[in-house]
């Protein structure tokens, strides 16, 4: 893995850094120590994970797989393959997504042409499409990234606030930050879907979540995997880490704070806390 270089900032541990960036695969919290070095806490005040892409590789054989299911289920004649659902994932959220297709290559049959029934079914069919992904989590299809456990344990061990910020649908959203498990879940706050009326790439999801749980923006840092995340994250003044994805790998991401292919399940060779706070 390579990284854009970055400050260190060397901080004191009261237990060995072993003792809690080991994690494991049973969804338990891994840590036995808490960092008592207050400095950490001065510095880096919170990270904000978007959640497709960046927990887990939902995009491609989730979100993608729901919606064709979704649209087969009401005999709608349509089927994103990988390519072009990797285009349309330049449009943020998922009611956008269908109407930003349609709209440019005609709308089906089956869905109405008056602009409020029109509107009522995207809506149903993205709730449909929401269960359908909520049945793959269930099933186990969809696990977790690299890395994402590691550093969820050294956050709450350091005392590090944690939230999610996505354009997905709020229930999908905490399916997903449920596989965690029941400890690392209740120290999440969640700001998803209709929650703000401006999507990714526009600030106003992370503008939410600083608002709302009270934070420095130069205190914290996002993760993101795509451009549009990326620059809803610097449009909030907040300093990025991207995670590539094996749909965003070829995005810009020239005005990221810190560039990688994934977190790293390894605390060698992968994004640390030391690291995120090196970066404010």
């Amino acid at each position: 893995m390579k990284f854009v270089s970055v400050p260190f900032l060397i901080l004191g541990f009261a237990a060995p850094l072993s003792a809690f960036t080991a994690f494991s695969n049973s969804r338990t919290l891994a840590f036995t120590g808490r960092v008592t070095d207050s400095s950490m806490r001065a510095s880096l005040e919170a990270i904000l994970f978007d959640c497709d892409g960046v927990l887990a590789d939902t995009e491609r054989d989730g979100h993608r797989v729901s919606f064709n299911r979704a649209f087969k289920a009401n005999n709608i004649d349509e089927n994103w393959d990988v390519d072009r659902y990797g285009v349309l994932l330049e449009v943020g959220g998922g009611k956008e997504r269908m109407t930003a297709h349609w709209n440019e290559v005609g709308w089906p049959e089956a869905i109405p042409e008056e602009e409020n029934a029109r509107k009522g079914k995207v809506k149903e069919l993205h709730l449909q499409k929401t269960d359908l992904f909520m049945t793959l989590i269930d099933e186990g299809a969809i696990p977790l990234r690299p890395g994402v456990l590691r550093i969820v344990d050294a956050a709450i061990a350091s005392g590090v606030k944690l939230a999610v910020c996505s354009t997905s649908n709020e229930l999908s959203v905490k399916k997903i930050v449920d596989t965690m498990g029941p400890e690392r879940a209740a120290k999440f706050s969640v700001f998803a879907g209709d929650m703000v009326k401006a999507k990714k790439p526009a600030p106003d999801v992370y503008n939410m979540a600083v608002e709302t749980m009270g934070l420095d923006p130069k205190k914290c840092v996002v993760v993101e995997d795509t451009n549009i995340g990326l620059r809803a994250a610097k449009g909030a003044g907040i300093r990025c880490v991207v995670t590539k994805s094996p749909y965003t790998e070829k995005e810009d991401f020239s005005i990221a704070d810190l560039v990688v292919s994934e977190l790293g399940d390894d605390s060698d060779t992968g994004v640390t806390l030391e690291q995120m706070s090196g970066l404010l």
